[in-house]
C-alpha cells in the first residue's frame, strides 16, 4: 500500500475499530482493550511512518476520497492533505491517545460498560486525526462534530454521579455552539468562493476583505477559540475537565484544545492569511494575554485537584496563542513548542490526578496530604510536571515559555509597540503564579502531615505509572534537547505554515499558487539560545517584583488585619503560648495564598461570579465573545 494511503486508512481505522468493540466487546472486557489497542497501534504505525517523507523531505501527500480530482482548476470533492504542519499535530494526538489508552487498562479496571468507552475512544481518535488531516473545510466541521459528541459522552461516562452529567451536558451545548457559528462560517464561505477545498479558498480568499468574508471570518474563529476553550469561551473546561475520567481529561487538554489550535493557524495564516495584518495580531495577543491570566489566577482559588488543572490548562492555552499571534517565526515557533509541550507535561498532570483518585479516591486537596511515602513513583512524575508547567529549567516548559518570552520582547522592539512588553511581563509573572499554584498542590497532596484516613495507599499499578514515566522522561528531553526539537519537528511545521504554495499546489496543481499571486515568504531557522545576561537580569527583576509582590499582599498580619474589621480570626492560626495540646496541623489547599485571596477577594469575587455553573449564561458569553470579534475585525480590518 503506498503512503498516499495512509492518512485515510489511519482514520478510518480507528472507526472501524470502534464499530468491531461495538458489535463483539460487548461485556467481554479483554476483547475490547484488545481491539482498541491493537487500532491504536495500527494507526501509530501508519501516522509515524510518514515522518521520513513529509517532516523530512517536505513532501506535501494529497488523496481525493473517490478520484474527485479538480475539474478545470477547480475543486469538487473532498480531499485529505498532510503537510509538516498536519503530520506534526497528527503525530502528537496519536501519541496521547496511546499514552491514554494504556493507562485506561488499570485505571477503569473498576467501571462497567469499558465497550462503550473504547467506541468511544477510537471514535474521537479518528475525529483528532480526521479534523487535521483534511483538506476540506466542511469534512473538518463533520469530524469536529464526532469529536463534541464523543468527548461530551466521555465527560459523562461515570454517569452514576450528578458531576459527570452535568458536565457532559454543559460541554455538548457549548460545543454545539461552537459548531453551530463553525458551520455557519464555512455556508458563508461556499456562497462566496463556491468551494470547500481550503487549497482552493487560500488562493480565492487572499487579501478579498468583504463584509461576507469577514463574518465568516468572525465565525469561524469564534467556534475554533472555543473549541480552544480560550476566554470568554473557555467555561465548560472546569467542569468537564474535572468531572471525566482522568485519562479523558489529559485527552481534552492534551489533543482536544490542539486541534482548535491546529484550525486556528489553518484559518488564520493558511485560509484567509490575515496574520500580516496588526489588527489581527493585536486580537489574538489580547485574547490569549487575558486568558493566561484569569486561568492562573482561578486556578489558585481551587480546591480540587483536577479542576485546579483545568484552570491551568486554559491558562496555558493563552500562552499558546499569545505566540502564534504575534504573526512571527520565532513566535509561531514558541507557540507551536509550548503546545507539544503543554501536551506532555499537562497530560502527565492528569494522570498524576488520576493515580492520586485511584489510591486516595479523592482529589479534594483539603482531605489529602502525606501521599508522597506512600506514592513515589506519581510523587517523582508530579514533580517533574510541576516543574514543566511552571517553566523551571531544564524541563520542557521553560524551554517554550522562554522562546514566547523572546518573541513577545522582539514584537515590543521592532514595533516600537510597548503593549508587547507588557505581554511579556504578564507571561513572566503567570509563569511565577503557577509556580506558587503548584507549590500549593505539592504541599497540600504530597507533602505535608499524612491523614489518617489515607493510612492503606499504595502505589498505583505498573501499567499506570508506564505513561506517566515516559511523559516524564519526555519533559526533560524536550527541555534539554530543544535543538533537536526545533531542527525535526518545529522548524519543517513553521516552514509548511508561512509557505503554502507547497500546500496548495499538492491539492490544485503545479504553479496553482503561483498563477493565483501568492507570494513566497523565506524563512530561515530560527536559532535560539537561552543563555543572555541582559535579558536574564531583566526577568530576575520582573519574578523578584512578582515575588515582592505576592509577600506583600500575603498572609502577614492576617490576625490584625481580621481583628480591625470585626471579623471572626480562624482558631487555626491563633498564637498559642503554652499548655496546648500538641496537635499536629495539615497545611490544605485552602490555606496557602489565604491573604493572596482575601488581599484580591473584589476581583476573584467577580471572576468566580462570572463561573456561575449556569450554562445560559456561559452560552451568552460564546455569544458575546462572536460579537466582540465580529465588530473587530470590521472595524479595524474592513474598515481600514
Amino acid at each position: 500500500m503506498s503512503h498516499i494511503h495512509f492518512p485515510v486508512v489511519a482514520v478510518m481505522s480507528m472507526f472501524v475499530g470502534g464499530f468491531l468493540i461495538a458489535i463483539f466487546g460487548a461485556k467481554r472486557r479483554k476483547l475490547s482493550q484488545g481491539i482498541a489497542l491493537v487500532t491504536m497501534l495500527f494507526a501509530d504505525v501508519l501516522v509515524y511512518s510518514l515522518f521520513s517523507p513529509v517532516i523530512l523531505h517536505g513532501e506535501v501527500i494529497s488523496y481525493w476520497m473517490g478520484g474527485w480530482k479538480p475539474v478545470e482548476g477547480y475543486a469538487i470533492g473532498i480531499g485529505y492533505e498532510v503537510d509538516q504542519l498536519s503530520l506534526f499535530f497528527a503525530m502528537l494526538i496519536c501519541f496521547v491517545l496511546t499514552m491514554s489508552m494504556i493507562y485506561s487498562i488499570r485505571y477503569l479496571e473498576k467501571d462497567s460498560a469499558l465497550d462503550h468507552y473504547y467506541t468511544l475512544n477510537l471514535m474521537l481518535g479518528g475525529a483528532l486525526l480526521g479534523i487535521v488531516m483534511t483538506g476540506d473545510i466542511f469534512n473538518m466541521f463533520i469530524m469536529i462534530e464526532i469529536m463534541t459528541f464523543t468527548a461530551a459522552a466521555l465527560t459523562a461516562f461515570r454517569n452514576h454521579k450528578a458531576i459527570s452529567v452535568e458536565a457532559g451536558f454543559k460541554y455538548l451545548v457549548l460545543g454545539s455552539v461552537g459548531s453551530g457559528f463553525i458551520l455557519s462560517g464555512v455556508a458563508v464561505l461556499y456562497g462566496v468562493a463556491h468551494t470547500l477545498n481550503m487549497a482552493q479558498l487560500s488562493t480565492v480568499l487572499s487579501q478579498n476583505y468583504n463584509p461576507s468574508t469577514i463574518f465568516a471570518f468572525a465565525l469561524m474563529f469564534s467556534g475554533y477559540a472555543l473549541k480552544s476553550f480560550l476566554m470568554p469561551f473557555h467555561t465548560p473546561v472546569p467542569d468537564a475537565y474535572s468531572a471525566a475520567p482522568a485519562s479523558i481529561g489529559m485527552l481534552h487538554s492534551g489533543s482536544l484544545n490542539k486541534c482548535g489550535i491546529y484550525a486556528l493557524i489553518r484559518l488564520t495564516y493558511i485560509l484567509f492569511r490575515v496574520m500580516g495584518l496588526p489588527a489581527v495580531q493585536t486580537m489574538m495577543v489580547l485574547i490569549g494575554a487575558v486568558t493566561m491570566f484569569v486561568g492562573v489566577t482561578m486556578a489558585l482559588a481551587q480546591h480540587d485537584f483536577k479542576r485546579l488543572l483545568a484552570f491551568h490548562s486554559i491558562s496555558q492555552m493563552g500562552y499558546v496563542v499569545t505566540a502564534i499571534g504575534l504573526g512571527t517565526a520565532i513566535g509561531l515557533t514558541g507557540g507551536l513548542f509550548h503546545a507539544i509541550n503543554h501536551s506532555m507535561f499537562k497530560g502527565l498532570l492528569f494522570l498524576c490526578a488520576g493515580a492520586v483518585y485511584y489510591a486516595a479516591g479523592t482529589t479534594d486537596l483539603d482531605r489529602l496530604g502525606g501521599l508522597s511515602r506512600k506514592m513515589p513513583w506519581t510523587t517523582c512524575c508530579f514533580i517533574v510536571g510541576a516543574f514543566s508547567i511552571s517553566g523551571i529549567p531544564p524541563f520542557n516548559g521553560f524551554a517554550s515559555k522562554w522562546m514566547i518570552y523572546q518573541a513577545t520582547y522582539q514584537k515590543a522592539v521592532t514595533t516600537g509597540n510597548i503593549g508587547y512588553a507588557l505581554v511579556t511581563v504578564i507571561a513572566v509573572v503567570v509563569s511565577v503564579m503557577t509556580l506558587a499554584s503548584f507549590i500549593k498542590v505539592t504541599q497540600a497532596v504530597f507533602f505535608g502531615q499524612e491523614r489518617p484516613q489515607l493510612s492503606a495507599v499504595r502505589e498505583v499499578p505498573a501499567l499506570m505509572r508506564v505513561p506517566m514515566v515516559i511523559m516524564s522522561l519526555i519533559c526533560v528531553l524536550f527541555g534539554t534537547c530543544y535543538n533537536l526539537v526545533n531542527d525535526f519537528l518545529l522548524y519543517p511545521a513553521v516552514y509548511a505554515t508561512l509557505n503554502t504554495h507547497g500546500y496548495v499546489d499538492a491539492m490544485m496543481g503545479k504553479n496553482y499558487a503561483a498563477a493565483s499571486g501568492m507570494p513566497f515568504v523565506k524563512y530561515e531557522p530560527v536559532q535560539f539560545s537561552f543563555w543572555n545576561p541582559v535579558t536574564w537580569l531583566v526577568l530576575f527583576v520582573i519574578v523578584l517584583l512578582a515575588v515582592f509582590v505576592v509577600m506583600m499582599t500575603g498572609e502577614s498580619d492576617r490576625g490584625r488585619v481580621l481583628a480591625n474589621k470585626g471579623e471572626e480570626a480562624d482558631g487555626k492560626f491563633a498564637t498559642f503560648f503554652s499548655g496546648e495540646k500538641s496537635l499536629p496541623s495539615h497545611v490544605g489547599g485552602s490555606d496557602l495564598f489565604w491573604g493572596f485571596k482575601k488581599d484580591f477577594k473584589k476581583y476573584f469575587k467577580v471572576v468566580q461570579g462570572i463561573h456561575s455553573g449556569i450554562v445560559n449564561d456561559y452560552v451568552l458569553y460564546a455569544v458575546c465573545g462572536l460579537a466582540f470579534i465580529t465588530v473587530f475585525m470590521f472595524v479595524f480590518v474592513l474598515g481600514r
